[in-house]
């Protein structure tokens, strides 16, 4: 029996409700030209009473076939006059399309069948949005006769009625009426079927009927017209009317997310207290609502309600993409899932990347799915002897895969392994390399916690990557990001104001806005980003446990540096970043537990952390067992530029904080930090003929400064690069923009050298504990100009001298005991007689002293005083230009070992002079020019110094 009740209507006057988007005139199709009207007061109000004159659409069309939002005409941050809006009356705008293929630039065989929105003022602060931040979809009608649903509100958006169901529970009536539009033909008649059988008709405009939701199921309603002609049309939309929930405990050992049972069956399982209702959706019902995926309940309190399922029958080996579908509203993919498909960025992922990459399913659900697949083949690890590298002895190179490799893959990355373990690196610190938003990203927008970024390849070769370091004694260090997650999560929407946040109060993992009065999402401290975990839920405490185990057991990881760690905190400093960094009894807590759960995982796991808190809140959790970044960036860049009274390298020690344990891991340059090569070209301080501005000098300085911080006892981090002297600005293409790999330093003979003067002070560093332990005696005099490190230890003694200033020095190398002493560099001896005589130091001059002989680096790796005086004496040396290529100016140094008359000319590439920079007599020493180009073209352009006795041209790149 069909629960239709028709209502008749012997006249009916029609009143058009308002509605939020329309066309002028009414009832366009996609052959017209036509106006949209938005109206700001409808919808999600989001441009309600805005009085501004700069209001602009996003927009794009949909096409039958290939799915909503093709053709963008004018993406979100551009402010293209052909999207921009004109007010015509009180929150009332109009936007001139004309002929939709015209406008949007779409060919003339595609179908279009919605013109899709989102509104915006001219900064992006404001949006008109449907109702809960939905896109408008504005459905165009077609020539002749249209039948249309004005009740129920009806989105048909993924091309199939049954994948957007209205939903009921037994009980509940819904009223349905059913408009016929018709455009140059008369209505004849329309009937309404529910699953097949007629349950109403009319021969007016308008059918109305009430449906009685009486038992459960699925209700296809079919709407059939036809216009005096007899020309048809039709549509349709769907009702679920669901089950009651049954409640049922899981099976045994079933855990969130995804549960294997055997190779054809999986057990889903999502925690989602204080929901209604969950189906299944995905490849295996055709993403459409079926009440045989209706997830049954497991109630163990109020707090734990799960909804799980087990199905049966799955293919072996093949992959699913799945979603859960959340009270009817919210389409999520499972939080624990080990592998996505994302809409958005997949499709910029090449095959080389990701061989045989699943397709999105375009046009059948929206956001990120879930992968399930049965019977995956298992890795074989190879690396079964690998002794994981001892805390003290740590050598960690930070590395972001998309720029230091062009492929940004694991397959390319193993290939550099040998030039790292060529280097004395021991360990590799990856940024952020699970699931994060977008692609081209550092990773701190995690969205995934338990997926590989797909963006650097498959799972399988992460764990290939993981196994070759192994292999080399390497170990691997994961970035992970537990203090914030952005919009696309799960975990954010799953419990949200708005698809993506922020998170509402009933969000089990996540702080609501602590700050409701301020303008946008305030957690409990500042520098906050994306949305802040509340780390005191045992929700989250869970998670967390899980997210680090998981790592550990699949993919063998070491450990991890926690990024932001002093955000664990429920502790409200709001934006007084003083407060924040005081000391937290509630905030060690949390860390320390979390330290317990991953040692009783892994007893030697790294635990890091990025704290930077006041130094008694560290001491304690060093003394715990943990790690501690030490951004020393500022000390020893002021020491590399020359600047020595701000160059104190103290607090690079553990025993200058007053740590029991050494658990500081000191780094000159870090992903946050300015390039010390960088600031040493810009901003180089210098005197006379010495200037750090000199690229020769300002990579002599990087020598000076790894003689005093590898032989600083205790853990240490390198940025990718560092090695070669990487001289661009952490601001080139932006912040977190990408940067050039330049491998080809490589092939310059002194960033090479600097390569290999940090590879002998690596190798000593490793084959003597003296540079590594803690148990080692430590003497230090590292502020001012002339710094000094004393070492004494059962294996060897040994002293560190060095000159930061740009003038000559005197110091006293602190020798702790007279007889032989031997320069690690250049192989002297020296019989000491007189342990605290004073020594000369040029600048940037530095030993390594030790009161043993040791095997000697390669010859001319550290020139002394005597080689930098003849270098400046008896050689001219034109440098290359810097920056190179350049917009519009540029440097041009050279050095004249005599007083001389010089001409500095630059010429085009036809031998044309273009100017000339410098004709007279200048003075022996280094000399600097700059060259604007003005308006000059975008070419290659040589400059040429010339003296008597000299002659020198090199090539420059303009670049508009």
């Amino acid at each position: 029996m069909r629960h239709i009740v028709l209502l008749f209507v012997l006249l009916i006057v029609r009143m058009l409700p308002a509605q939020l988007v329309s066309t002028d005139p009414a009832n366009a199709t996609r052959n017209d030209s036509f106006k949209v009207i938005f109206n700001a007061a409808l919808g999600d109000q989001g441009l309600k009473g805005y009085t501004g004159n700069d209001v602009y659409a996003h927009t794009g069309v949909t096409i039958e076939g290939e799915g909503t939002w093709q053709y963008v005409i004018a993406d979100w941050s551009t402010n293209l006059s052909k999207a921009r809006l004109t007010k015509i009356g009180t929150d009332l705008w109009q936007l001139d399309i004309g002929n939709p293929y015209a406008y949007y630039g779409v060919p003339s065989n595609k179908k279009i069948t919605q013109l899709d929105f989102v509104f915006r003022n001219g900064d992006g602060s404001r949006t008109g949005r449907d109702t809960g931040g939905a896109d408008i979809f504005l459905d165009l009608f077609e020539p002749g006769l249209t039948m249309t649903i004005d009740q129920p509100k009806v989105d048909n958006s993924f091309g199939d009625d049954r994948r957007t169901p209205v939903f009921l529970a037994i009980g509940d009536t819904l009223p349905i009426r059913t408009i016929a539009i018709t455009i140059g033909t008369r209505i004849s008649e329309q009937k309404l079927y529910d699953n097949g059988v007629l349950v109403a008709q009319t021969t007016m405009d308008t059918l109305n009927a009430i449906f009685n939701a009486t038992s459960a199921g699925l209700h296809r309603f079919k709407i059939l017209g036809a216009d005096t002609a007899g020309v048809p049309d039709s549509t349709f939309f769907s009702v679920m009317v669901n089950p009651p929930v049954t409640d049922q405990s899981r099976p045994a050992n079933i855990r969130d997310g995804i549960n294997y049972l055997n190779d054809n069956s999986v057990v889903f399982s999502l925690l989602a207290p204080y929901k209604k209702f969950v189906y299944l959706i995905g490849d295996f019902n055709d993403w459409r609502v079926d009440s045989a995926y209706y997830l049954k309940r497991d109630s163990i309190d109020a707090g734990h309600v799960y909804w799980w399922i087990q199905l049966e029958n799955l293919t072996p080996e093949q992959e699913y993409a799945f979603q859960y579908l959340v009270d009817g509203q919210i389409r999520i993919a499972d939080p624990y899932t080990e592998k996505i498909l994302d809409p958005w960025n997949d499709q910029y992922i090449s095959s080389a990347t990701y061989p045989a990459l699943k397709p999105y399913p375009d046009g059948k659900t929206e956001q990120a799915v879930a992968i399930v697949q049965t019977a995956q083949p298992a890795y074989q690890w190879q690396a079964q002897n690998y002794q994981r590298p001892d805390k003290d002895g740590l050598v960690i190179y930070e590395l972001l895969i998309r720029d230091f490799v062009a492929r940004h893959d694991f397959k390319t990355l193993i290939d550099t392994l040998g030039y790292l373990q060529r280097l004395g690196v021991n360990a590799i610190e990856l940024m952020p390399v699970n699931e994060f938003e977008g692609n081209e990203s550092w990773g701190y927008n995690p969205d995934f916690y338990f997926a590989v970024d797909k963006y650097y390849g498959p799972a399988a070769d992460f764990k290939a990557f993981v196994d070759s370091c192994h292999g080399r004694n390497m170990a691997v260090i994961m970035d992970m990001v537990l203090n914030h997650s952005f919009g696309q999560s799960p975990f954010v929407r799953l419990y949200a104001d708005g698809d993506f946040g922020p998170p509402n109060a009933q969000n089990l993992w996540y702080n609501p806005d602590m700050n409701p009065g301020k303008a946008g999402y305030q957690g409990p401290h500042p520098f906050g980003v994306g949305y802040d975990f509340n780390h005191e839920s045992p929700y989250t405490r869970q998670l967390v446990d899980r997210i680090n185990a998981y790592w550990l057991e699949e993919y063998h990881v070491d450990g991890f540096r926690f990024d932001l760690s002093k955000g664990f905190t429920q502790k409200y400093s709001g934006d007084d970043v003083s407060a924040w960094g005081q000391f937290d009894g509630s905030r060690i807590n949390i860390l320390e537990r979390m330290a317990d759960q991953i040692w009783s995982v892994d007893p030697t796991a790294y635990v890091i952390l990025e704290h930077f808190s006041e130094n008694n809140e560290e001491t304690i959790l060093a003394g715990y067992g943990m790690m501690l970044w030490g951004n020393m960036n500022y000390n020893y860049n002021e020491a590399t530029m020359g600047y020595t009274n701000t160059s104190d390298l103290t607090w690079g020690y553990y025993q200058s904080r007053g740590w029991s344990k050494n658990g500081l891991v000191t780094y000159m340059e870090s992903h946050d930090e300015e390039r010390l090569m960088y600031k040493n070209l810009q901003y180089g301080n210098g005197s006379g003929d010495y200037s750090v501005k000199d690229l020769s000098t300002a990579l002599e300085r990087m020598k000076l400064a790894g003689a005093f911080f590898f032989t600083l006892p205790g853990p240490k981090m390198m940025w990718q690069f560092g090695e070669l002297g990487y001289d661009v600005s952490i601001d080139f293409n932006g912040r977190v923009g990408n940067k050039p790999a330049h491998w080809e330093y490589l092939q310059q003979t002194e960033r090479h050298k600097l390569f290999n003067t940090w590879q002998a002070l690596l190798q000593l560093r490793k084959n003597h504990p003296a540079f590594r332990s803690s148990g080692a005696t430590v003497q230090l005099s590292l502020s001012g100009k002339a710094k000094s490190i004393v070492i004494k230890n059962y294996d060897l003694n040994a002293t560190i001298i060095g000159n930061f200033g740009v003038t000559a020095t005197t110091i006293d190398p602190g020798f702790t005991k007279t007889g032989f002493w031997y320069d690690y560099f250049s192989g002297d001896s020296m019989l000491i007689s007189d342990t605290h005589g004073q020594r000369l130091l040029e600048p940037g001059e530095f030993h390594i002293y030790t009161d043993k002989p040791l095997e000697t680096p390669d010859s001319g790796l550290v020139p002394t005083a005597i080689d930098k005086k003849k270098q400046i004496l008896y050689s001219f040396q034109l440098k290359q230009n810097y920056p190179n290529p350049f917009n519009p100016s540029t440097v041009i140094s050279y050095r004249l070992p005599r007083r001389a008359e010089v001409t500095v000319s630059v010429f085009d590439l036809q031998g044309r002079l273009v100017k000339i920079l410098q004709n007279g007599m200048q003075t022996a020493g280094r000399h600097r020019l700059v060259f604007n180009a003005g308006n000059l073209a975008s070419g290659v352009y040589i400059y040429r110094l010339r003296t008597e006795q000299f002659s020198q041209s090199r090539k420059m790149l303009l670049l508009r």
